[in-house]
């Protein structure tokens, strides 16, 4: 039964996503190492770390030179912890081909915590090989005690 929420939750986002007018829409996906230990928070019998898998969708909408919005829906995977990940990001040109990413997440996670929405906060870079293909690294700092930081390093294709 959650396997099929969790599908239809992804096929919702990306017909929303879909239907607005972005310039530039693609997917992006990769591997996410989750750091649980912390010091205010006990996570059981996890390790330190471990490592998952992540794929998603995101839009880009330029609203001033240099400056873009990119919204992004990612469901990540790590061990028997599943989550959605929504960053809202503030999308930034440093140079043609290098750009800066900060802004708030929202995350959905199904399986660790009590209250299961959790806000965080991310910065990433990106790295244009090409006009399609991009590099990608991000970090989601968690801002309450019980939520783990989590890093991604994958790649986009713009579509």
């Amino acid at each position: 039964m959650k396997t099929y929420r969790h599908l239809l939750i992804l096929f919702f986002a990306t017909f929303l996503i879909t239907n607005l007018n972005a310039q530039e829409f693609g997917i992006k996906g990769g591997l996410n190492i989750t750091f649980f230990k912390v010091v205010e928070g006990d996570f059981g019998t996890n390790p330190d770390t471990e490592t998952g898998v992540y794929g998603g969708i995101f839009a880009v909408f330029e609203f001033e030179n240099n400056f873009h919005l990119q919204p992004e829906l990612i469901y990540a995977g790590v061990g028997e912890l599943n989550f959605v990940n929504v960053p809202i990001y503030v999308k930034y040109d440093a140079t043609d081909t290098f750009h800066v990413l900060v802004g708030p997440s929202l995350n959905y996670f199904f399986d660790l915590f009590a209250n299961n929405f959790k806000v965080r906060a991310d910065l990433s870079f990106e790295y244009d090989f090409s006009p399609d293909l991009n590099v990608h690294m991000k970090y989601t700092f968690g801002l309450e005690e019980l939520s783990p930081n989590i890093l991604f390093i994958g790649l986009g294709y713009r579509l």
